[in-house]
């Protein structure tokens, strides 16, 4: 059985039989190729964008959009109450043009229902005369010589009758508890007969106080 050996000695040399322009050319080729998949990566990357900020902007658009139409709304809405402030500004008016007229305000009714109800038993009224100072009062009311009362809002006189000197202090007396009354005194009391019945008839009168104010035109809202 006969053996071939083989033995390799040392590296042939490779003979390029291409002129070289033709390598040139491949090259070129090459190249050229490789900067047209460059250039169609450029354009797509491109393309990507261009779509992605042409969407952008129609979402910007569209925000745009919806911001116009709340804020034409917003302004119709706001053109309904243009009017609220004079509104405001006329009831406020008002408001002060009745406080000036019944500030002053005293609810009679009221202050000469609980009076009856201090009168004593004893004494009977027959009559009643109201002076009320609807401006500030800027002096004493003189009652004697080298006397003063201090100013009120209105003054109370009453005539009326009693059975004794005594029913006549218990009716000031009566006057001087009242709310929104002070200072009572008597001018007269003198003794009469009624038919056969001995009898005092007397004057009175007192000072109405700020105290007998309604307040109900003057008094503050709540959270004013």
């Amino acid at each position: 059985m006969s053996t071939l050996t083989t033995t390799r000695i040392g590296n042939l040399p490779r003979v390029n039989l291409l002129p070289p322009e033709i390598e040139e050319q491949r090259r070129a080729r090459s190249v050229q190729g490789g900067l047209g998949v460059c250039v169609l990566a450029a354009a797509g990357v491109v393309g990507a964008l261009f779509f992605l900020a042409t969407g952008q902007v129609s979402d910007a658009q569209e925000e745009l959009d919806a911001s116009k139409a709340r804020n034409a709304t917003l302004q119709a809405r706001a053109s309904a109450f243009a009017e609220v402030p004079l509104v405001y500004a006329q009831v406020e008016a008002a408001e002060a043009r009745l406080t000036e007229a019944m500030g002053k305000e005293i609810r009679w009714s009221y202050l000469l229902n609980d009076l009856s109800l201090r009168t004593p038993k004893k004494v009977w009224l027959t009559s009643m005369t109201v002076t009320q100072n609807v401006a500030p009062a800027t002096a004493a009311v003189p009652v004697a010589p080298g006397e003063l009362l201090q100013p009120g809002v209105g003054t109370l006189v009453f005539e009326g009758k009693g059975y004794a000197h005594n029913d006549v202090a218990a009716w000031l007396d009566a006057l001087a508890k009242q709310k929104g009354l002070s200072q009572p005194y008597f001018t007269a009391s003198t003794v009469e007969l009624i038919g056969t019945e001995r009898a005092v008839s007397f004057t009175s009168q007192a000072t109405v106080t700020e105290e007998a104010l309604s307040g109900r035109f003057t008094k503050q809202k709540a959270g004013s």
